[in-house]
């Protein structure tokens, strides 16, 4: 019989976590965007003011999925949520319910922290995530579009 569990990101996960990561964004079509290492995991999750927070699903003691999350605010609703940054299951670990079971664990800690909301995104051609996220619920914001600065153009503004 197979041992699953969901539980806190340890310290002794960080490199297969930092793998899985990797994973993901291969599967996202944007291996090239990632840089992240073991130590800059370790600074985030574990540092002096850890702002990064996140939960592995383990197979057999395994960690073969993650999610990475951080504290929003909602000046509407008056309270923090949890913005989930990344989720990733193995695709050989798919179907034994860890990644329902990963968000699960989020909404856990909204409750119990009286957050009211749990975000993320997703992109628009995944369709097996999207058909996921809608069946625990979950529902598309379509009307908003995310934008970013990064690069030159985040260092020219903040150069001003």
């Amino acid at each position: 019989m197979t041992d699953t569990a969901i539980r806190r990101i340890q310290p002794d996960d960080l490199t297969r976590v930092v793998e899985l990561v990797h994973e993901l964004a291969d599967y996202e079509k944007a291996p090239h965007e990632c840089h992240l290492t073991v130590e800059q995991l370790r600074d985030a999750l574990f540092g002096d003011n850890p702002a990064l927070f996140g939960h592995v699903a383990t197979v057999d003691d395994d960690v073969v999925g993650v999610a990475l999350w951080f504290l929003n605010f909602s000046t509407w609703r008056g309270t923090h949520g949890i913005y989930l940054e990344d989720l990733y299951v193995r695709p050989g670990q798919r179907g034994l319910g860890l990644g329902q079971r990963l968000l699960q664990a989020l909404a856990q800690e909204c409750v119990a922290r009286g957050f009211e909301r749990l975000e993320w995104s997703v992109l628009d051609w995944n369709e097996p995530a999207i058909g996921f996220y809608r069946s625990l619920g979950a529902v598309g914001m379509d009307e908003w579009t995310v934008h970013r600065l990064t690069g030159d153009a985040l260092q020219a503004l903040g150069g001003q």
